[in-house]
């Protein structure tokens, strides 16, 4: 089974173990802050910064425009008032191990000398973990490069017992992931993305907040740039929660100072909500200075999923049906992407793992998969990569 089937199984055997531990331990559970009420969650501000994130399920989402409107103003200024140059944005989704393929094809990409500097880069869980490497440019393809192809399983997470993990968040500790991204999530990289914000640049990241069941864009550039004595932290934070798959690895916990009181928010994989995010459809980019855009997408995971016979058993039954429903929900972001980019004529390109690598799947996080998955989006790229300009399942105009 790949990745993906795997992880659902796990999810599966995660939310089983929930039943059973209420069944078990009754009431008891761990402890927490209030949660932010649900009519003041909009006024909740995350380290009294007015866009520090941005819930894009709204209607109209006219904080997140005025962010867009003055990251422009501010690559406007730089250029010292000269024609605005064309913009390239980079949205990378979620998939787990099979974020290899994506750090691979950065990395030949990289090294066929053809890409280009985004103007906005986005990720979702595993893409939450490329991206502040994608954002910084080809001089941390080494350490991307690292990563996807040095780590294992015990990087990731640590299993917790199976009693403990009835009365737990999560089946799983993710302490070796957190120390992961601290460890690369340093003072100088958090400088640089401050930076990078300064010049009209945005990185953003997609969490998903369990208590409102809403969808989550974190400004990181904005959050680097305020020097707030928590920003590195909360940087850590909030990559880590978008990449801790909800029942498998614990939801991360967010203060909130509201009102004088302090809540707390718990956030989880942004792929609960999306697995590949570009902006709300509610914005259109025909408000903005004209300029020429392209949007490139790389999807961390095969258009379907590999046949596999299932067996008659009630854990690989639903195993099955919660992958297929995370493969079927990513391949409608792709049209949901494709639907506003044609809208707001900003040119598509999409990159996916392909039929032809056959690599057997060993298991979560198994080095030799990653390594080769990484290899194989390096060499696509780097002899050329044949971007799709369509979603799966449309035919290009013409054929």
């Amino acid at each position: 089974m790949r990745s993906g089937g795997a992880i659902a199984r796990r999810i599966v055997l995660a939310s089983l173990l929930a039943l059973t531990a209420g069944a078990v331990v009754g009431c008891a559970s761990l402890e927490r802050l209030p949660a932010v009420p649900a009519a003041q969650t909009k006024q909740a501000l995350f380290l009294d910064l007015p866009n520090a994130r941005y819930f894009i399920d709204e209607a109209r989402p006219t904080a997140l425009i005025a962010e867009f409107k003055a990251a422009s103003e501010r690559e406007f200024r730089r250029r010292g008032g000269a024609s605005m140059p064309p913009a390239d944005i980079l949205a990378i989704s979620g998939g787990g191990d099979n974020g290899a393929f994506g750090a691979g094809l950065l990395v030949g990409w990289s090294e066929r000398g053809t890409r280009p500097s985004f103007k906005g880069v986005t990720g979702v869980s595993t893409g939450a973990l490329i991206a502040p490497f994608a954002f910084l440019g080809k001089a941390y393809d080494p350490a991307l490069a690292k990563l996807y192809t040095g780590l294992t399983a015990d990087d990731i997470f640590a299993k917790r017992p199976f009693l403990a993990a009835l009365s737990a968040d999560a089946m799983a500790d993710t302490a070796p992931l957190y120390a992961m991204i601290s460890s690369y999530v340093t003072d100088e990289m958090v400088a640089e993305i401050a930076g990078e914000y300064d010049k009209g640049r945005l990185l953003m990241i997609g969490t998903t907040d369990l208590d409102a069941g809403r969808p989550v864009i974190w400004n990181i550039g904005a959050i680097a740039k305020s020097r707030h004595p928590l920003a590195k932290e909360s940087i850590r934070k909030i990559l880590l929660a978008s990449a801790s798959i909800p029942g498998l690895f614990p939801p991360v916990m967010f203060d909130i100072a509201l009102d004088g009181r302090t809540f707390q928010e718990m956030h989880g994989d942004g792929g609960a909500t999306a697995q590949t995010f570009l902006y709300p459809p509610t914005v259109s980019l025909q408000n903005f200075p004209s300029r020429s855009r392209r949007v490139f997408i790389i999807r961390n995971g095969k258009l379907l999923q590999d046949w596999s016979e299932t067996e008659r058993k009630t854990l690989a039954i639903a195993g099955r049906a919660v992958s297929t429903l995370i493969s079927s929900n990513g391949v409608g972001d792709m049209y949901r992407i494709y639907t506003t980019t044609r809208r707001d004529g900003v040119d598509f390109n999409l990159a996916l793992i392909e039929p032809d690598f056959q690599e057997p799947y060993k298991g979560p996080f198994d080095q030799g998969y990653m390594t080769t998955l990484f290899e194989y989006g390096r060499t696509k790229a780097k002899t050329g990569y044949h971007w799709r300009k369509v979603p799966p399942g449309m035919a290009v105009a013409g054929n």
